[in-house]
Protein backbone atom coordinates (compact mmCIF):
# COMPACT_ATOMS: atom_id res chain seq x y z
CA UNK A 1 0.00 0.00 0.00
CA UNK A 2 1.24 3.47 -0.58
CA UNK A 3 2.58 5.44 2.45
CA UNK A 4 0.39 8.43 1.77
CA UNK A 5 -3.12 8.27 0.40
CA UNK A 6 -4.28 9.99 -2.74
CA UNK A 7 -6.64 12.82 -1.93
CA UNK A 8 -8.77 13.85 -4.87
CA UNK A 9 -10.16 17.39 -4.49
CA UNK A 10 -13.42 18.31 -6.19
CA UNK A 11 -11.73 20.38 -8.90
CA UNK A 12 -9.64 17.38 -9.91
CA UNK A 13 -12.72 15.19 -10.16
CA UNK A 14 -14.37 17.86 -12.31
CA UNK A 15 -11.36 17.84 -14.61
CA UNK A 16 -11.65 14.08 -14.86
CA UNK A 17 -15.12 14.38 -16.35
CA UNK A 18 -13.90 16.71 -19.10
CA UNK A 19 -12.59 15.53 -22.45
CA UNK A 20 -9.50 17.69 -22.50
CA UNK A 21 -6.47 15.42 -22.16
CA UNK A 22 -3.04 16.99 -22.34
CA UNK A 23 -0.08 16.25 -24.53
CA UNK A 24 1.48 14.50 -21.55
CA UNK A 25 -0.07 11.32 -22.93
CA UNK A 26 2.61 11.28 -25.55
CA UNK A 27 5.32 12.42 -23.17
CA UNK A 28 4.56 9.77 -20.54
CA UNK A 29 6.11 6.92 -22.49
CA UNK A 30 9.28 8.89 -23.21
CA UNK A 31 10.04 10.65 -19.95
CA UNK A 32 12.75 9.46 -17.59
CA UNK A 33 11.73 8.81 -14.01
CA UNK A 34 14.23 9.98 -11.40
CA UNK A 35 17.12 8.97 -13.59
CA UNK A 36 15.65 5.56 -14.43
CA UNK A 37 14.65 4.10 -17.79
CA UNK A 38 11.75 5.60 -19.75
CA UNK A 39 8.39 3.84 -19.47
CA UNK A 40 8.26 0.56 -21.32
CA UNK A 41 4.62 0.97 -22.40
CA UNK A 42 2.94 3.18 -25.00
CA UNK A 43 -0.02 5.47 -24.18
CA UNK A 44 -1.93 3.99 -27.10
CA UNK A 45 -1.79 0.37 -25.95
CA UNK A 46 -4.25 -1.31 -23.62
CA UNK A 47 -2.25 -2.47 -20.62
CA UNK A 48 -2.76 -5.86 -19.06
CA UNK A 49 -2.51 -4.32 -15.59
CA UNK A 50 -2.39 -0.81 -14.16
CA UNK A 51 -1.78 -0.32 -10.44
CA UNK A 52 -2.81 2.93 -8.78
CA UNK A 53 -0.23 3.51 -6.07
CA UNK A 54 3.28 2.10 -5.79
CA UNK A 55 3.75 1.39 -2.11
CA UNK A 56 4.53 -1.99 -0.51
CA UNK A 57 1.23 -3.57 -1.65
CA UNK A 58 1.79 -2.80 -5.33
CA UNK A 59 5.49 -3.57 -5.00
CA UNK A 60 4.59 -7.03 -3.69
CA UNK A 61 2.41 -7.53 -6.78
CA UNK A 62 5.28 -6.47 -9.05
CA UNK A 63 7.60 -8.93 -7.32
CA UNK A 64 5.07 -11.75 -7.55
CA UNK A 65 4.67 -11.04 -11.27
CA UNK A 66 8.43 -11.22 -11.70
CA UNK A 67 8.73 -14.45 -9.70
CA UNK A 68 5.71 -16.48 -10.79
CA UNK A 69 5.06 -15.81 -14.48
CA UNK A 70 7.02 -18.10 -16.81
CA UNK A 71 10.04 -16.39 -18.30
CA UNK A 72 9.42 -18.16 -21.59
CA UNK A 73 6.11 -16.41 -22.30
CA UNK A 74 5.65 -12.72 -23.22
CA UNK A 75 5.56 -10.54 -20.14
CA UNK A 76 2.27 -8.76 -19.45
CA UNK A 77 2.26 -5.01 -19.98
CA UNK A 78 2.17 -3.42 -16.53
CA UNK A 79 2.29 0.17 -15.27
CA UNK A 80 2.34 1.61 -11.75
CA UNK A 81 1.20 5.20 -11.16
CA UNK A 82 2.38 6.81 -7.91
CA UNK A 83 1.56 10.25 -6.53
CA UNK A 84 4.85 10.69 -4.67
CA UNK A 85 7.89 12.03 -6.57
CA UNK A 86 9.89 8.92 -5.64
CA UNK A 87 9.45 5.71 -3.70
CA UNK A 88 9.02 6.29 0.02
CA UNK A 89 7.51 4.30 2.86
CA UNK A 90 6.12 6.06 5.95
CA UNK A 91 8.61 8.87 5.36
CA UNK A 92 6.92 10.97 8.01
CA UNK A 93 7.68 8.42 10.74
CA UNK A 94 11.30 7.64 9.93
CA UNK A 95 12.52 8.53 13.41
CA UNK A 96 15.98 7.89 14.88
CA UNK A 97 16.15 4.40 16.37
CA UNK A 98 12.66 3.35 15.21
CA UNK A 99 12.40 -0.42 14.77
CA UNK A 100 10.13 -2.62 12.71
CA UNK A 101 7.24 -4.30 14.52
CA UNK A 102 7.25 -7.49 12.44
CA UNK A 103 9.94 -9.99 11.55
CA UNK A 104 12.07 -9.30 8.47
CA UNK A 105 11.02 -12.78 7.30
CA UNK A 106 7.62 -11.25 6.54
CA UNK A 107 9.18 -9.33 3.66
CA UNK A 108 7.68 -8.95 0.19
CA UNK A 109 8.81 -12.35 -1.06
CA UNK A 110 9.97 -14.89 1.56
CA UNK A 111 6.56 -16.23 2.75
CA UNK A 112 5.58 -16.88 -0.88
CA UNK A 113 8.98 -18.01 -2.21
CA UNK A 114 12.15 -17.97 -0.08
CA UNK A 115 14.17 -18.46 -3.28
CA UNK A 116 13.14 -15.09 -4.72
CA UNK A 117 15.92 -12.60 -5.24
CA UNK A 118 13.69 -9.96 -3.64
CA UNK A 119 13.98 -11.37 -0.11
CA UNK A 120 15.31 -9.23 2.72
CA UNK A 121 18.11 -11.77 3.16
CA UNK A 122 19.23 -11.34 -0.44
CA UNK A 123 19.02 -7.57 -0.04
CA UNK A 124 21.42 -7.78 2.93
CA UNK A 125 23.72 -10.11 0.99
CA UNK A 126 23.81 -7.82 -2.05
CA UNK A 127 24.63 -4.85 0.20
CA UNK A 128 27.46 -6.71 1.93
CA UNK A 129 25.79 -6.57 5.36
CA UNK A 130 24.43 -10.09 5.85
CA UNK A 131 27.00 -11.30 8.39
CA UNK A 132 26.87 -8.06 10.35
CA UNK A 133 23.06 -8.22 10.46
CA UNK A 134 23.26 -11.80 11.72
CA UNK A 135 25.50 -10.55 14.52
CA UNK A 136 22.70 -8.22 15.66
CA UNK A 137 20.70 -11.32 16.70
CA UNK A 138 17.38 -9.66 15.84
CA UNK A 139 14.33 -10.26 13.70
CA UNK A 140 13.46 -6.57 13.83
CA UNK A 141 15.59 -4.32 11.59
CA UNK A 142 15.45 -0.57 11.85
CA UNK A 143 12.62 1.12 10.02
CA UNK A 144 15.20 3.05 7.98
CA UNK A 145 16.84 -0.17 6.78
CA UNK A 146 13.51 -1.71 5.87
CA UNK A 147 12.62 1.33 3.80
CA UNK A 148 15.98 0.98 2.05
CA UNK A 149 15.10 -2.66 1.30
CA UNK A 150 11.79 -1.54 -0.22
CA UNK A 151 13.57 1.11 -2.31
CA UNK A 152 16.07 -1.55 -3.46
CA UNK A 153 13.17 -3.72 -4.64
CA UNK A 154 11.39 -0.79 -6.27
CA UNK A 155 14.55 0.13 -8.19
CA UNK A 156 14.27 -3.04 -10.28
CA UNK A 157 10.87 -2.02 -11.67
CA UNK A 158 11.88 1.63 -12.04
CA UNK A 159 14.76 0.54 -14.25
CA UNK A 160 12.36 -1.59 -16.29
CA UNK A 161 10.30 1.53 -16.97
CA UNK A 162 7.17 0.25 -15.21
CA UNK A 163 6.72 3.09 -12.71
CA UNK A 164 5.55 6.68 -13.25
CA UNK A 165 5.98 8.93 -10.21
CA UNK A 166 4.29 12.29 -9.67
CA UNK A 167 0.98 10.97 -11.03
CA UNK A 168 -2.07 11.75 -8.89
CA UNK A 169 -4.89 9.53 -10.12
CA UNK A 170 -8.21 11.37 -10.39
CA UNK A 171 -10.54 8.59 -11.48
CA UNK A 172 -11.38 5.46 -13.42
CA UNK A 173 -14.13 5.02 -16.00
CA UNK A 174 -15.09 2.48 -18.64
CA UNK A 175 -12.61 2.41 -21.51
CA UNK A 176 -14.05 -0.01 -24.06
CA UNK A 177 -17.09 -2.28 -24.26
CA UNK A 178 -17.90 -5.42 -26.24
CA UNK A 179 -20.86 -6.10 -28.53
CA UNK A 180 -23.04 -6.91 -25.49
CA UNK A 181 -22.20 -3.57 -23.91
CA UNK A 182 -20.05 -5.04 -21.16
CA UNK A 183 -16.93 -3.16 -20.08
CA UNK A 184 -13.76 -4.80 -21.38
CA UNK A 185 -11.21 -2.20 -20.27
CA UNK A 186 -10.83 0.83 -18.03
CA UNK A 187 -9.58 4.34 -18.67
CA UNK A 188 -7.50 5.78 -15.83
CA UNK A 189 -6.97 9.54 -15.63
CA UNK A 190 -4.13 11.07 -13.61
CA UNK A 191 -2.78 14.55 -13.08
CA UNK A 192 0.95 15.30 -13.19
CA UNK A 193 1.89 16.82 -9.82
CA UNK A 194 4.65 18.83 -11.49
CA UNK A 195 2.81 20.31 -14.48
CA UNK A 196 -0.85 19.90 -13.54
CA UNK A 197 -1.61 18.34 -16.93
CA UNK A 198 -3.84 15.28 -17.38
CA UNK A 199 -2.73 11.85 -18.53
CA UNK A 200 -4.92 8.91 -19.52
CA UNK A 201 -4.01 5.23 -19.80
CA UNK A 202 -6.17 2.23 -20.63
CA UNK A 203 -5.97 -1.17 -18.94
CA UNK A 204 -7.90 -4.45 -18.76
CA UNK A 205 -7.22 -4.85 -15.07
CA UNK A 206 -6.81 -2.12 -12.44
CA UNK A 207 -5.55 -2.45 -8.87
CA UNK A 208 -6.25 0.36 -6.42
CA UNK A 209 -3.65 0.40 -3.62
CA UNK A 210 -3.45 3.98 -2.41
CA UNK A 211 -3.12 3.54 1.34
CA UNK A 212 -4.95 5.51 4.00
CA UNK A 213 -5.86 9.17 4.33
CA UNK A 214 -4.50 10.74 7.54
CA UNK A 215 -7.28 11.70 9.94
CA UNK A 216 -7.01 14.88 12.00
CA UNK A 217 -9.96 15.33 14.41
CA UNK A 218 -12.45 17.79 12.95
CA UNK A 219 -12.13 20.20 15.88
CA UNK A 220 -8.43 20.68 15.02
CA UNK A 221 -8.66 20.79 11.25
CA UNK A 222 -7.51 24.02 9.62
CA UNK A 223 -5.51 25.23 12.61
CA UNK A 224 -1.91 26.32 12.21
CA UNK A 225 0.72 24.23 13.94
CA UNK A 226 -1.45 21.10 13.96
CA UNK A 227 -0.09 18.16 11.96
CA UNK A 228 -0.80 14.47 11.58
CA UNK A 229 1.77 11.89 12.67
CA UNK A 230 2.28 10.86 9.03
CA UNK A 231 3.91 14.26 8.45
CA UNK A 232 5.94 14.35 11.65
CA UNK A 233 9.46 13.93 10.24
CA UNK A 234 9.04 16.71 7.67
CA UNK A 235 7.19 19.01 10.05
CA UNK A 236 9.63 18.66 12.92
CA UNK A 237 12.54 19.52 10.60
CA UNK A 238 10.83 22.80 9.69
CA UNK A 239 10.12 23.50 13.36
CA UNK A 240 13.76 22.95 14.27
CA UNK A 241 14.82 25.42 11.59
CA UNK A 242 12.21 27.99 12.65
CA UNK A 243 13.10 27.96 16.36
CA UNK A 244 16.88 27.46 16.19
CA UNK A 245 17.51 30.99 17.52
CA UNK A 246 14.67 30.97 20.05
CA UNK A 247 15.44 30.79 23.76
CA UNK A 248 11.87 30.08 24.91
CA UNK A 249 11.16 26.40 25.64
CA UNK A 250 8.66 24.94 23.20
CA UNK A 251 5.35 23.40 24.25
CA UNK A 252 4.07 20.30 22.45
CA UNK A 253 0.96 18.17 22.67
CA UNK A 254 0.65 14.70 21.15
CA UNK A 255 -2.84 13.20 20.79
CA UNK A 256 -3.16 9.42 20.59
CA UNK A 257 -2.31 6.24 22.48
CA UNK A 258 -0.71 4.01 19.85
CA UNK A 259 2.82 3.29 18.67
CA UNK A 260 3.12 6.43 16.53
CA UNK A 261 1.96 8.69 19.37
CA UNK A 262 4.42 7.11 21.80
CA UNK A 263 7.29 7.38 19.31
CA UNK A 264 6.57 11.06 18.66
CA UNK A 265 6.26 11.76 22.41
CA UNK A 266 9.64 10.11 22.97
CA UNK A 267 11.27 11.85 20.01
CA UNK A 268 10.11 15.35 21.01
CA UNK A 269 11.32 14.76 24.54
CA UNK A 270 14.79 13.82 23.31
CA UNK A 271 14.99 16.26 20.40
CA UNK A 272 14.09 19.35 22.47
CA UNK A 273 15.63 18.81 25.93
CA UNK A 274 14.11 22.00 27.37
CA UNK A 275 10.64 21.59 25.89
CA UNK A 276 7.38 20.69 27.61
CA UNK A 277 5.67 17.66 26.05
CA UNK A 278 2.22 16.32 26.87
CA UNK A 279 0.80 13.06 25.59
CA UNK A 280 -3.01 13.12 25.70
CA UNK A 281 -4.73 9.72 25.85
CA UNK A 282 -8.34 8.68 26.48
CA UNK A 283 -7.43 5.57 28.46
CA UNK A 284 -6.12 5.18 31.99
CA UNK A 285 -2.69 4.14 30.69
CA UNK A 286 -0.69 3.24 27.63
CA UNK A 287 -1.16 -0.43 26.79
CA UNK A 288 1.34 -2.93 25.36
CA UNK A 289 0.86 -4.59 22.00
CA UNK A 290 0.45 -8.34 22.16
CA UNK A 291 2.95 -9.97 19.81
CA UNK A 292 2.96 -13.36 21.50
CA UNK A 293 3.10 -16.39 19.16
CA UNK A 294 -0.53 -17.46 19.39
CA UNK A 295 -1.87 -13.94 18.95
CA UNK A 296 0.47 -13.36 16.02
CA UNK A 297 -1.35 -16.13 14.16
CA UNK A 298 -4.14 -13.56 13.65
CA UNK A 299 -1.93 -12.07 10.95
CA UNK A 300 -1.11 -15.35 9.18
CA UNK A 301 -2.15 -15.35 5.49
CA UNK A 302 -4.01 -18.65 5.84
CA UNK A 303 -6.38 -17.01 8.33
CA UNK A 304 -7.94 -14.85 5.61
CA UNK A 305 -10.05 -17.67 4.15
CA UNK A 306 -11.77 -18.33 7.48
CA UNK A 307 -12.29 -14.63 8.22
CA UNK A 308 -13.81 -13.93 4.80
CA UNK A 309 -16.20 -16.89 5.03
CA UNK A 310 -17.49 -15.93 8.48
CA UNK A 311 -20.97 -14.62 9.09
CA UNK A 312 -20.61 -10.80 8.86
CA UNK A 313 -21.92 -10.25 12.40
CA UNK A 314 -19.56 -12.81 13.91
CA UNK A 315 -16.69 -11.44 11.82
CA UNK A 316 -17.30 -7.89 13.07
CA UNK A 317 -17.24 -9.11 16.68
CA UNK A 318 -14.01 -11.05 16.10
CA UNK A 319 -12.36 -8.05 14.45
CA UNK A 320 -13.33 -5.83 17.37
CA UNK A 321 -11.49 -8.21 19.70
CA UNK A 322 -8.47 -8.43 17.39
CA UNK A 323 -8.06 -4.66 17.11
CA UNK A 324 -6.39 -4.58 20.51
CA UNK A 325 -3.36 -6.31 19.01
CA UNK A 326 -2.65 -3.50 16.54
CA UNK A 327 -4.54 -0.29 17.36
CA UNK A 328 -3.96 1.97 20.35
CA UNK A 329 -1.10 -0.16 21.66
CA UNK A 330 2.66 0.30 22.02
CA UNK A 331 5.58 -2.11 21.90
CA UNK A 332 6.64 -3.13 25.40
CA UNK A 333 10.27 -2.03 24.96
CA UNK A 334 9.18 1.54 24.21
CA UNK A 335 6.73 1.52 27.13
CA UNK A 336 9.50 0.46 29.48
CA UNK A 337 11.80 3.14 28.08
CA UNK A 338 9.18 5.86 28.58
CA UNK A 339 8.31 4.68 32.07
CA UNK A 340 11.95 4.82 33.11
CA UNK A 341 12.31 8.35 31.73
CA UNK A 342 9.17 9.47 33.53
CA UNK A 343 10.42 7.85 36.72
CA UNK A 344 13.72 9.74 36.54
CA UNK A 345 11.77 13.01 36.63
CA UNK A 346 10.55 12.03 40.09
CA UNK A 347 14.13 12.32 41.33
CA UNK A 348 13.98 16.04 40.68
CA UNK A 349 10.41 16.68 41.76
CA UNK A 350 7.46 14.74 43.12
CA UNK A 351 5.09 17.28 41.57
CA UNK A 352 4.04 16.18 38.00
CA UNK A 353 3.19 19.76 37.10
CA UNK A 354 6.90 20.55 37.24
CA UNK A 355 7.92 17.74 34.90
CA UNK A 356 8.95 18.52 31.34
CA UNK A 357 7.04 15.53 30.02
CA UNK A 358 3.70 14.17 31.14
CA UNK A 359 1.10 11.65 30.03
CA UNK A 360 -2.35 13.12 30.55
CA UNK A 361 -4.58 10.08 31.02
CA UNK A 362 -8.38 9.86 30.80
CA UNK A 363 -8.48 13.02 28.68
CA UNK A 364 -10.09 13.94 25.40
CA UNK A 365 -9.85 17.12 23.35
CA UNK A 366 -13.22 18.87 23.48
CA UNK A 367 -12.28 21.91 21.38
CA UNK A 368 -9.28 23.66 19.87
CA UNK A 369 -8.67 27.26 18.86
CA UNK A 370 -5.89 29.47 17.55
CA UNK A 371 -4.46 32.23 19.70
CA UNK A 372 -3.09 35.52 18.35
CA UNK A 373 0.51 34.28 18.50
CA UNK A 374 -0.44 31.14 16.50
CA UNK A 375 -0.26 28.85 19.51
CA UNK A 376 -3.03 26.28 19.93
CA UNK A 377 -5.43 26.28 22.86
CA UNK A 378 -6.87 22.87 23.69
CA UNK A 379 -9.85 22.41 25.97
CA UNK A 380 -9.54 19.00 27.59
CA UNK A 381 -12.25 17.02 29.30
CA UNK A 382 -11.84 14.20 31.77
CA UNK A 383 -13.09 10.94 30.26
CA UNK A 384 -15.59 9.13 32.47
CA UNK A 385 -18.08 6.34 31.93
CA UNK A 386 -21.57 6.47 33.38
CA UNK A 387 -23.52 3.48 34.69
CA UNK A 388 -24.60 2.57 31.15
CA UNK A 389 -21.00 2.51 29.98
CA UNK A 390 -21.43 5.67 27.91
CA UNK A 391 -18.40 7.95 27.73
CA UNK A 392 -18.85 11.47 29.00
CA UNK A 393 -16.67 14.39 30.04
CA UNK A 394 -15.96 15.28 33.66
CA UNK A 395 -13.79 18.17 34.77
CA UNK A 396 -12.33 20.42 32.09
CA UNK A 397 -8.99 22.15 31.76
CA UNK A 398 -7.17 24.26 29.18
CA UNK A 399 -3.78 23.48 27.70
CA UNK A 400 -1.95 25.97 25.49
CA UNK A 401 0.87 24.65 23.30
CA UNK A 402 2.95 25.78 20.36
CA UNK A 403 2.49 22.64 18.26
CA UNK A 404 0.11 19.67 18.18
CA UNK A 405 0.70 16.28 16.57
CA UNK A 406 -2.27 13.96 16.16
CA UNK A 407 -1.61 10.24 15.88
CA UNK A 408 -5.27 9.60 15.20
CA UNK A 409 -5.28 7.03 12.43
CA UNK A 410 -6.33 6.86 8.80
CA UNK A 411 -9.45 6.54 6.66
CA UNK A 412 -9.17 3.95 3.93
CA UNK A 413 -11.85 5.13 1.55
CA UNK A 414 -9.90 6.90 -1.21
CA UNK A 415 -10.99 4.16 -3.63
CA UNK A 416 -14.59 5.37 -3.36
CA UNK A 417 -13.73 8.70 -5.03
CA UNK A 418 -11.31 7.19 -7.53
CA UNK A 419 -13.93 4.64 -8.64
CA UNK A 420 -17.00 6.87 -8.29
CA UNK A 421 -17.70 6.66 -12.04
CA UNK A 422 -18.05 2.89 -11.73
CA UNK A 423 -20.84 2.76 -9.13
CA UNK A 424 -23.35 2.39 -11.97
CA UNK A 425 -21.72 -0.97 -12.76
CA UNK A 426 -22.31 -2.40 -9.28
CA UNK A 427 -25.13 -4.85 -8.47
CA UNK A 428 -28.46 -3.17 -7.75
CA UNK A 429 -28.37 -4.25 -4.09
CA UNK A 430 -24.87 -2.85 -3.42
CA UNK A 431 -25.99 0.57 -2.10
CA UNK A 432 -23.12 1.99 -4.19
CA UNK A 433 -20.59 0.21 -1.94
CA UNK A 434 -17.65 -1.58 -3.51
CA UNK A 435 -17.94 -5.13 -2.22
CA UNK A 436 -15.05 -7.49 -2.88
CA UNK A 437 -14.66 -11.21 -3.43
CA UNK A 438 -12.16 -13.35 -1.57
CA UNK A 439 -9.56 -12.58 -4.30
CA UNK A 440 -10.00 -8.81 -3.60
CA UNK A 441 -11.77 -8.17 -6.92
CA UNK A 442 -14.71 -5.75 -6.93
CA UNK A 443 -18.12 -7.38 -7.31
CA UNK A 444 -19.64 -5.91 -10.47
CA UNK A 445 -22.93 -6.66 -12.21
CA UNK A 446 -22.01 -9.49 -14.60
CA UNK A 447 -24.25 -8.02 -17.29
CA UNK A 448 -22.24 -4.78 -17.27
CA UNK A 449 -18.62 -5.89 -16.89
CA UNK A 450 -17.00 -8.64 -18.95
CA UNK A 451 -15.04 -11.34 -17.14
CA UNK A 452 -11.94 -10.27 -19.11
CA UNK A 453 -11.82 -6.98 -17.14
CA UNK A 454 -11.75 -6.27 -13.43
CA UNK A 455 -10.80 -3.98 -10.56
CA UNK A 456 -9.03 -5.13 -7.39
CA UNK A 457 -8.79 -3.30 -4.05
CA UNK A 458 -5.84 -3.42 -1.66
CA UNK A 459 -5.51 -2.17 1.91
CA UNK A 460 -9.16 -1.19 2.41
CA UNK A 461 -10.72 -4.59 3.09
CA UNK A 462 -10.17 -5.01 6.81
CA UNK A 463 -13.91 -5.50 7.37
CA UNK A 464 -14.01 -8.56 5.09
CA UNK A 465 -10.44 -9.92 5.08
CA UNK A 466 -9.27 -9.25 8.62
CA UNK A 467 -6.90 -7.10 10.60
CA UNK A 468 -3.86 -8.02 8.50
CA UNK A 469 -5.33 -6.34 5.41
CA UNK A 470 -3.58 -3.01 6.06
CA UNK A 471 -0.34 -4.54 7.35
CA UNK A 472 2.89 -5.81 5.81
CA UNK A 473 2.43 -9.32 7.19
CA UNK A 474 0.55 -10.86 4.27
CA UNK A 475 1.77 -8.80 1.31
CA UNK A 476 4.00 -11.51 -0.17
CA UNK A 477 1.21 -14.11 -0.21
CA UNK A 478 -1.45 -11.61 -1.22
CA UNK A 479 0.66 -10.34 -4.11
CA UNK A 480 0.86 -13.90 -5.43
CA UNK A 481 -2.89 -14.35 -5.00
CA UNK A 482 -3.62 -11.25 -7.06
CA UNK A 483 -1.26 -12.31 -9.83
CA UNK A 484 -3.01 -15.67 -9.97
CA UNK A 485 -6.44 -14.04 -9.87
CA UNK A 486 -5.63 -11.61 -12.69
CA UNK A 487 -3.46 -13.75 -14.95
CA UNK A 488 -4.61 -17.24 -13.94
CA UNK A 489 -3.30 -19.86 -16.34
CA UNK A 490 -0.50 -17.58 -17.51
CA UNK A 491 1.25 -18.33 -14.19
CA UNK A 492 3.71 -21.19 -14.31
CA UNK A 493 4.41 -23.65 -11.55
CA UNK A 494 6.57 -22.41 -8.72
CA UNK A 495 9.40 -24.72 -9.74
CA UNK A 496 9.41 -23.35 -13.27
CA UNK A 497 8.64 -19.73 -12.61
CA UNK A 498 10.72 -18.71 -9.62
CA UNK A 499 14.35 -17.81 -9.66
CA UNK A 500 16.98 -18.67 -7.06
CA UNK A 501 18.09 -15.71 -4.92
CA UNK A 502 20.95 -13.98 -6.64
CA UNK A 503 23.99 -12.40 -5.07
CA UNK A 504 23.54 -9.39 -7.33
CA UNK A 505 20.91 -6.71 -6.68
CA UNK A 506 17.73 -6.80 -8.79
Amino acid sequence: MAPSAISTPTDELSSFHSNGVSSLNGQLSNMHLNGHAPLSTSPSETLDLLCIGFGPASLAIAIALHDTLPKTSPSPSVLFLEKQPQFAWHAGMQLPGAKMQISFLKDLATPRDPRSKFTFINYLFSQGRLNQFINLSTFLPSRAEYEDYLCWCAGHFEREGKVAYGMDVCGVKVGTTNAEGRATSWEVTARSTSSGELVTRRAKHVVVAVGGRPVIPQIMQGLKHVAHSSQFANTITRIEEAVKDSIRPLRFAVVGSGQSAAEIFNDLWERFPDSNVRLIIKGASLRPSDDSPFVNEIFDPDRVDGIYSQDPTLRASALALDRGTNYGVVRLTLLEHLYEKLYMQRLRSSNPSQWRANILTNRQVLSASQSKDSSVKLRLGEVQQNAAGVQESGEEEELEVDYVFTATGYKRNAHEEILSELTKLLPSDSNSKFGVKRDYSVVFDGTKVDESAGVWLQGCNEGTHGLSDTLLSILAIRGGELVNSIFGNRSGSESEATSIGSSSPP
